[in-house]
């Protein structure tokens, strides 16, 4: 894994005051806003080289991890990708969402046995929680995560 892929950040805006954050891909609690401290979501690409990385926060604050597992020649994908990122929006400090370009990462498509694209993975602790394929709308795919998150216990 690259440590210099890991320690880069993207750019999230506050979905409570609109100021304009930089979040790290990779780190330990949840990302917050800088002025007023709200929940900001987290939305992150990984790779073969990053992915553990990104995906390997552990610990009560850590927040679960959806993986989209998608391709650049797949309509469904672009269709749910908006989605997935609505639903990141909805449950800012709760998931992560992770996404995942199959042909350009290869390792993780099989290591998670990707048959169909999209393919989506709930991880909590590391652990798989939950999988789906498919797109689906907004409202089923938050239902599945909050169903699989309250499943876990």
């Amino acid at each position: 894994m690259s440590v210099a892929s890991v320690n880069r950040s993207t750019t999230i805006a506050c979905g409570t005051c609109g100021r304009t954050n930089r979040v790290p891909v990779a780190a330990r609690g949840r990302p917050r806003c800088g002025d007023c401290r709200a929940a900001l979501p987290w939305i992150v690409d990984a790779g073969d080289d990053d992915f553990a990385g990104i995906t390997g926060s552990t610990g009560e604050t850590a927040p679960v991890v959806l993986v989209d597992l998608w391709a650049t020649w797949c309509g469904p994908c672009r269709v749910v990708s908006p989605a997935l990122e609505r639903v990141a929006r909805q449950l800012a400090g709760r998931l992560k969402l992770v996404k995942v370009d199959i042909d350009r990462a290869p390792a993780i498509a099989q290591r998670f046995q990707v048959m169909a694209v999209p393919t989506l993975v709930l991880l909590g602790q590391g652990k798989e929680i939950a999988r789906r394929a498919g797109a689906a709308p907004d409202h089923e795919l938050r239902r599945w995560v909050e169903e699989s998150i309250a499943d876990r216990g």
